[in-house]
This record gives structure tokens, C-alpha cells and sequence, in this order.
């Protein structure tokens, strides 16, 4: 009986359940580089680089045990586009009995690996991603007849079913859930943080490289400073160097922006975790070890594992749990196009252009230049929540639809009506003053309220609450800055109105084809051979 076993780009573990038990004798393993998916949004030069590359290696790897992969490059001239019609091709070169495959991560490749059982005849048996803690059944269970969905609550309960940070009596280490009020410090100006590892191209990633900038040359984003871990021991020499220098000062900073210093103490392991080279509760249960051993704070290490076991599995069950419609989410009706500034980083603004220049050099950027920064200025200027969803999609190399998109609508642009978020992610220039050294060395003036020269962030930040009164009013976490707008005079609410709406009138609005194929692409992906199933 020969089973036929495709192998995403995201699901690069050897522990992946359908190779478990599977006998290299009687398996084929399938892998596909595929025109589809790296252009269904044009995604950042060394997002693709580090999908292929990685993909390219796992291949090795599994052959190195014995199996048999049959790997379909992008250049390959046979080769259909897609992940469908490479498993109409694989079927008939190896006439399986069926085929296996992990659940897929995101709705629209589910959707196409639930009609291959008929396209093909043939058993498809779907399992369940085993790398996730909590599976999409128990998640639905946890929700189902929730008034609220808040993450702390969920967090919670990954927890106590991981015993992570739990003493031997089932108590809580330390005493608390989580150490937030301890991790929001600013850092100074001039602090030295310690490098991050930087991995060596081989010939498999050199020619990655070459392939990705010939074909995708014209996509957002710069390949000459790719230096990811592309294998499994390269991210666990990662998270070596992670643990070693820069959790134990994670936790204080974790929410500070410094110009220019992209990775500050910063993991940068949320690649190698969502493409499958690391175990998530592995990862873990190390960060547990160096607290236990008396090498990194409990605020540090609680503060690491709730990125893990909390958020990333939260939003992760929020995208299955709202639906295949999620990223249509638009409660506040914002509709303005996304600005130009967002793919060249051309704006006065300090803040915006260093995290746009960061993200354009690295396909990173933290999670506070994300949300506070990049999505905060988007809801707050009433940018279009699918618009800001793309972007985010295209630009990170971390970014997978699943997690990506509860992130912006959800988290960022309060799109879907606060069923994930409290209240919206607001926030005017005070909070990045506080938090960077970006307004420092800004041509507005982060002091001035309104006028040409104020920081936009002010004004904007007071217009956003005013023009969407009517839904947020009742929101209890707004009641104070809603009593401060009621207190101002007429004349002062009109100065930020205005204020703020002579600063939108100079956004000049992203050129089409950015985030999704502009008419070239499309073209050629058009011209390429479709298979019958398509």
C-alpha cells in the first residue's frame, strides 16, 4: 500500500503527524513550491526566501531518514501553480492507495484539500495539527456560550493544562497569572543590546535567492540581509542564543522602540515556530528551565510563555472560530486606502518610517512598532481594516493568514466590534513619546496639539474618538477619555477636527498591486499549465 503524504511550507516538523508511523518503504512524500501561493498576496522577498529555503532543507532531511520525496520546484516547467494540481500530478506518477496530510493552517487551502477525495477517488485522511496545544475542536468547545472571548481567560486555562509555571501543588509560581505591569519599561537612548545570531546562506539558500529575486524581484522588501535559520538546528541554536542574552532582560523591555535597534531582546523565533522547526511547548518549557534555575526573572519568562501559549494559540482558534468571513470584518467603516508611506516609509512621521524601514529590511518588526506604531496610525486615520490586513500579511515573515489576520482585524483595527479586544488599540503621540525616542528626532512636535507642526497622532487620536462616538461610547475601558472630550470647548474639539482633517488630506493613497497581484502577475499566472482538477 503506498501513501502518498504532501507536506506544506508551514509544516516542517519531523514530528508532524502524518509521517507518524508512516513506513519510508510505503510513502511518498510530497512537497510543492507553488506560483499560487507565493503570489496570492505579493509577499515579502525574504518571506518567500525563508519558506523555500526551509522547504528545500526538510526535504533533505527526510531523505537522510529514508524517505522517498518527490519536491516540485517553482521552476519546474511542469509544474501547475498549485497545491491541487500538484496532487493530481503526484497521483498519477505514484498511483497511491490514499493520501495523508496535516489540516491545513489557513480556509482557503482546507477548502481545496476537502474536495481532493473526490477529485481523485481516493482516502484522504486529514489530521489534526498535533503542534498546536489546543486543538480547533477544543477551542470551539472553550468558546461556545462565551459572552466574551478575552485571551487572559483562555490563557488561563493553557496554563493549567501545561502545568507551565505551576507549582508541584498545582498553585500558581509566584502567585499571579501574568507580570504585564512589569514589562512595560521604556529603554534609554544608547542601550546596548546583544546581536542576534545571524545564519550563513548555503548553496540550497544562495540558490533560493537567486530564484526569488528573478522572479519575485518586484515584490516589497530587500534579500540582501536574509539571515533566518532555515533548519531545525539553526532554530534551536536560535533560541540557544535567545535564552542565553536576551530573555533575561525581555520581560522590562519588551514594549520599548528604540530607532534603529530592530531585535532589542527580542525572540525573532516566531518564524521558525509557525514554519514547524521549533516545538512551541518545547520552546516553552526552556524558557520554564532558565526561570527555574535562577537565570531569567518570572516576569521575563511568564511574559515570553503567554506569547506562545496564550496569544499564539488564542488568535489562532479566533480565526476558526469566526469564520471564513473574518477578514471582511468592518465595524467602524473605515474606508480610506492605505497610504503610500506604508510600502516606501517616505513620511515625516519618525515612527512610521522606522518601522516601515525595519520591516522593508528584515520582513520584522515587534509587536508594539505593530500594533501601537503600523496599526494604531491606520485605525486611528480610518484606513480600510482589509486593506491594513493585507499589508500585514504581505510584509512579515512570520505572518500566516491564521495568525496574521485576528492580529490586525481583531487586535489593530478593532474591525470586528471589540469580540476579541476590550476596547480599541488607541493611542496618541504621548504613548510613543513615553515608549521610543522616536519623537526626539521627528519633525512634528509631539507637544503641539494641533497645527502643521503638532504630531499628527494627537489630533488623530481625538477625531478617531469623536467620529466613532456612537459605537465606542458605551465601551467602559473609553469612559475617561470620552470625559476628557466632553470637558474641552467647542472651539478646542473643533481645532483637532480640523486638525486632523487637513493632515488626511495629504496622505497620498498606496499605488495599486502592492499587496494583492497587480495585472502582471496575474498574467502570468494565467499562462502557466492548469490541471484538469482546477
Amino acid at each position: 500500500m503506498t501513501v502518498l503524504v504532501p507536506i506544506l511550507g508551514d509544516q516542517l516538523s519531523h514530528s508532524i503527524a502524518s509521517l507518524d508511523g508512516c513506513d519510508p518503504a510505503d510513502t511518498v512524500v510530497l512537497m510543492m513550491e507553488v506560483w499560487d501561493e507565493a503570489t496570492y498576496v505579493r509577499h515579502h522577498q525574504q518571506k518567500i526566501a525563508l519558506i523555500f529555503s526551509a522547504m528545500r532543507h526538510f526535504a533533505d532531511e527526510l531523505r537522510a531518514r529514508g524517505f522517498v520525496v518527490d519536491y516540485v520546484s517553482l521552476d519546474d516547467p511542469d509544474n501547475s501553480g498549485s497545491f491541487t494540481g500538484e496532487v493530481e500530478r503526484a497521483v498519477a506518477r505514484h498511483r497511491p492507495d490514499a493520501i495523508r496530510i496535516v489540516e491545513a493552517g489557513e480556509w482557503r487551502v482546507r477548502e481545496a484539500i476537502e474536495r481532493w477525495s473526490k477529485a481523485f477517488g481516493l482516502p484522504v485522511h486529514i489530521l489534526p495539527d498535533l503542534r498546536f496545544l489546543c486543538s480547533i475542536e477544543e477551542f470551539l468547545g472553550w468558546a461556545a456560550g462565551r459572552r466574551e472571548l478575552r485571551m487572559e481567560f483562555f490563557y488561563r486555562e493553557m496554563r493549567r493544562k501545561t502545568g507551565l509555571l505551576m507549582t508541584a501543588d498545582g498553585k500558581l509560581e509566584g502567585g499571579k497569572w501574568n507580570y504585564d505591569a512589569e514589562n512595560r519599561a521604556a529603554a534609554a537612548p544608547g542601550t546596548r543590546f546583544p546581536d542576534r545570531p545571524r545564519f550563513q546562506k548555503d548553496h540550497l539558500t544562495r540558490e533560493v535567492i537567486d530564484l526569488v529575486a528573478a522572479r519575485f524581484g518586484d515584490h516589497f522588501g530587500d534579500l540582501d540581509g536574509f539571515d533566518w535559520p532555515v533548519t531545525a538546528a539553526e532554530a534551536e541554536a536560535a533560541l540557544d542564543d535567545f535564552l542565553t542574552h536576551r530573555l533575561p532582560h525581555f520581560g522590562e523591555t519588551q514594549d520599548a522602540m528604540l530607532k534603529g535597534e530592530d531585535s532589542m531582546h527580542h525572540a525573532l523565533l516566531s518564524t521558525s515556530i509557525n514554519l514547524g522547526l521549533l516545538d512551541p511547548l518545547a520552546v516553552c518549557q526552556r524558557a520554564e528551565e532558565e526561570y527555574r534555575k535562577g537565570r531569567v526573572p518570572l516576569a521575563a519568562a511568564e511574559g515570553f510563555i503567554r506569547q506562545i501559549i496564550g496569544w499564539r494559540e488564542y488568535v489562532r482558534g479566533i480565526y476558526w472560530w469566526e469564520g471564513r468571513d473574518y477578514g471582511r470584518a468592518n465595524h467602524l467603516k473605515a474606508t480610506r486606502p492605505l497610504p503610500e508611506f506604508y510600502w516606501t516609509g517616505e513620511t515625516d512621521m519618525a515612527c512610521l518610517a522606522d518601522c516601515v524601514r525595519t520591516t522593508r529590511d528584515n520582513a520584522y518588526a515587534h509587536h508594539i512598532q505593530r500594533l501601537m506604531v503600523l496599526g494604531n496610525f491606520a485605525m486611528l486615520a480610518g484606513v480600510d481594516p482589509a486593506e491594513v490586513s493585507d499589508w500585514f500579511l504581505v510584509v512579515y515573515a512570520d505572518a500566516y493568514e491564521w495568525v496574521e489576520m485576528p492580529n490586525v482585524i481583531g487586535m489593530s483595527q478593532h474591525a470586528d466590534g471589540g469580540r476579541m479586544a476590550s476596547k480599541p488599540y488607541a493611542a496618541s503621540g504621548a504613548y510613543i513619546d513615553r515608549m521610543s525616542d522616536y519623537c526626539a528626532g521627528c519633525r512634528y512636535d509631539v507637544k503641539q496639539k494641533v497645527g502643521p507642526d503638532a504630531c499628527p497622532f494627537n489630533a488623530l487620536y481625538w477625531d478617531f474618538l469623536a467620529r466613532n462616538e456612537g459605537k465606542l461610547r458605551g465601551n467602559a475601558r473609553l469612559r475617561n477619555p470620552y470625559a476628557t472630550w466632553e470637558r474641552m470647548s467647542v472651539d478646542k474639539r473643533e481645532d483637532y477636527r480640523a486638525s486632523a482633517a487637513a493632515f488626511l488630506k495629504t496622505l497620498e493613497p498606496a499605488k495599486p498591486g502592492w499587496a494583492r497581484q497587480a495585472k502582471a502577475a496575474s498574467t502570468a499566472a494565467a499562462s502557466r499549465p492548469k490541471s484538469s482538477s482546477e
